[in-house]
C-alpha cells in the first residue's frame, strides 16, 4: 500500500478511582475523558450494561458515530463534486454488538439511515447511487471486519 500516512494521537485518562481503584469490580467508575490537542475533552465511560454511566458517552456509540460521520463526510463532498446540492444530512445509525457468555464481544453489523433533502434541480438517483461510493471510500468502513449498510432515505425539496 502506498501513498501519504495520517497520525492521529488522543489521549484517554480513567477518571473514575474513587480512592480504592480497582480493588473490588463494582467498586471503581468506568469513567474518563478523552483528549487532543486544541479540542474540548469528551466525557467517556463503558455500556451501562457494563456498569458505565449512561450520561456519558461509550466506546460502542463512539464507533457507530464514527462510522456514521466519515460516510457522511466523504458523501457530502463526492455530491458537492457531481453537482448535488444536498440542503440537510441525518442519520440515525445502529449498531449491533454481541456479547459471548465470557465477556467477549464483537460488532456483527452497523445499519446507517441517512435521511437527506437534496434541492429540486438535483439527480435524486445520482443522489442515492454516491451512498454506495461513499461507503467505498470511507476510511473507517473499510478498517473494520463487520458489514456496514446505508440505506439512504432521498428527499427532494419541492
Amino acid at each position: 500500500m502506498s501513498g501519504k500516512t495520517h497520525g492521529y494521537e488522543v489521549r484517554v485518562v480513567w477518571t473514575g478511582n474513587d480512592g480504592t481503584g480497582t480493588r473490588t469490580y463494582r467498586g471503581y467508575r468506568r469513567d474518563h475523558q478523552i483528549a487532543a490537542p486544541g479540542k474540548a475533552p469528551i466525557a467517556g465511560s463503558s455500556d451501562p450494561a457494563f456498569r458505565g454511566d449512561p450520561a456519558r458517552w461509550n466506546p460502542e456509540e463512539l464507533l457507530v458515530a464514527s462510522l456514521s460521520a466519515c460516510h457522511k463526510l466523504w458523501y457530502l463532498g463526492l455530491c458537492s463534486q457531481s453537482g448535488v446540492n444536498v440542503l440537510s444530512y441525518e442519520d440515525d445509525a445502529h449498531g449491533t454488538m454481541i456479547e459471548e457468555p465470557g465477556g467477549a464481544g464483537q460488532f456483527t453489523a452497523v445499519v446507517l439511515r441517512p435521511r437527506v433533502v437534496i434541492d429540486a434541480a438535483s439527480d435524486a438517483a445520482l443522489a442515492r447511487d454516491l451512498h454506495r461510493k461513499a461507503h467505498a471510500m470511507c476510511f473507517i468502513a473499510r478498517s473494520v471486519n463487520f458489514p456496514v449498510e446505508a440505506e439512504p432515505e432521498i428527499v427532494v425539496a419541492a
